[in-house]
């Protein structure tokens, strides 16, 4: 596999950074040279710092017109060879959908960043919200598969980007790096390592860019440029890439494929994070900024003696069904505090066979410990 490890851009050390900062840098470290955005709130610090970064490392930065635009222009880059990216909030991401739609389809490695705030439309712009899980899954039409990572920490802004570039190029996929107003505003102390390992896109000469007999379902992807026989098209084609939107066989091969691609190696993709989970009857499921709340609720009743466990998803899409399935059985009862009114407890709920009980807070602040405190002591 072509991982390989590499200096980091920043001198190893402790650094005081924003969330949308740690983003940036983790996205340059994972070698994004292309960047095409749209200023929103509350993403926009990303577009700004990596305008002048991107410049110090001979990059290109290009401020577009709008969202469709943007996204479409990173797919673009992605094609010609370089590793590319863009930054939104909500109503940026709505525009995006048929990009990712046409992403997916064309297997064009990508991350977009989503800051989420509270919507739906415009919404509060300047507050927090974590309302764009679905939308990330089910935004576009058809089937199709996408990896979706979510943060909890500036640690993880860093982190998390590079993850989500080499999931992005070893799968051939567009990957979320679903943040939260609350942890891209948010500063604190994050570590940059030495090195970094990093996932360079996969490469074999006169290969069918959309080839089907790959055994893990990823086609080597050529770029426009390096004399192979290039047809990019979002209608429905061959291994080749040419058009046959009449051929069933051809459609259903093809679909199959890049939905396959992703939920065979779920066991691979699908990162969780557990706390106390051996003995709790009940379980608190949680994830991005939310799960920084939970944790300090559930180590406060874990000091009272009740038995709860925390699991904290940091992959949202593909969705770690497995894992719920196994440690619900074992809780009896789980609890889920979201940011919006239960877009991850509707999952939970397919796949827990226990009482699942969710908690929604759409008011534009993050969810204070003591609400989960009280909730999950009512539970008892």
């Amino acid at each position: 596999m072509p991982f390989r490890e590499t200096e980091s851009l920043l001198p190893s050390g402790s650094y005081y950074f924003s969330g949308n900062e740690a983003a940036t840098e983790g996205a340059l470290a994972a070698g994004c040279r292309y960047y095409a955005g749209y200023p929103i709130t509350p993403s926009s610090e990303i577009m700004e710092r990596i305008a002048v970064r991107l410049k110090e490392l001979k990059g290109v930065f290009m401020q577009m017109e709008d969202e469709i635009a943007s996204i479409c222009s990173v797919i673009g880059a992605v094609w010609a060879g370089a590793k590319g990216m863009t930054a939104t909030s909500g109503p940026g991401f709505s525009l995006m959908q048929e990009g990712i739609g046409y992403g997916a389809f064309t297997e064009t490695p990508m991350v977009v960043v989503d800051i989420q705030r509270a919507g739906p439309c415009t919404g509060q712009a300047t507050r927090v919200g974590s309302g764009d899980h679905q939308q990330a899954k089910w935004g576009s039409h058809g089937d199709y598969q996408v990896i979706a990572l979510s943060p909890w920490s500036v640690q993880e802004m860093y982190d998390l980007t590079i993850d989500a570039f080499n999931l992005a190029e070893q799968y051939r996929v567009p990957v979320f790096l679903m943040g939260e107003e609350s942890v891209g505003h948010l500063r604190e102390r994050m570590d940059v390592r030495p090195k970094v390992t990093v996932f360079d896109r996969a490469k074999k000469k006169g290969t069918p860019p959309f080839g089907m007999v790959e055994e893990d379902g990823v086609p080597p992807m050529p770029c426009f440029g390096e004399g192979e026989k290039l047809l990019v098209t979002g209608s429905t084609h061959n291994d080749a890439g040419i058009r046959k939107t009449d051929d069933p066989l051809v459609h259903e091969k093809l679909v199959s494929r890049i939905n396959n691609k992703v939920l065979n190696h779920r066991e691979e993709i699908i990162q969780t994070e557990s706390y106390y989970v051996d003995d709790a009857t009940c379980l608190v499921v949680s994830y991005g900024f939310t799960a920084r709340s939970a944790l300090y609720a559930v180590n406060k009743l874990r000091g009272e003696g009740g038995r709860v466990g925390l699991l904290r998803l940091k992959t949202i899409w593909p969705f770690p069904d497995q894992v719920i399935r196994v440690l619900g059985k074992k809780a009896g009862k789980i609890y889920v505090p979201e940011m919006n009114r239960g877009q991850v407890a509707g999952e939970i709920m397919k796949y827990a066979d226990c009482d699942v009980v969710p908690y929604f807070q759409t008011n534009g602040e993050i969810i204070d410990p003591r609400t989960i405190i009280n909730q999950v002591r009512s539970l008892a």
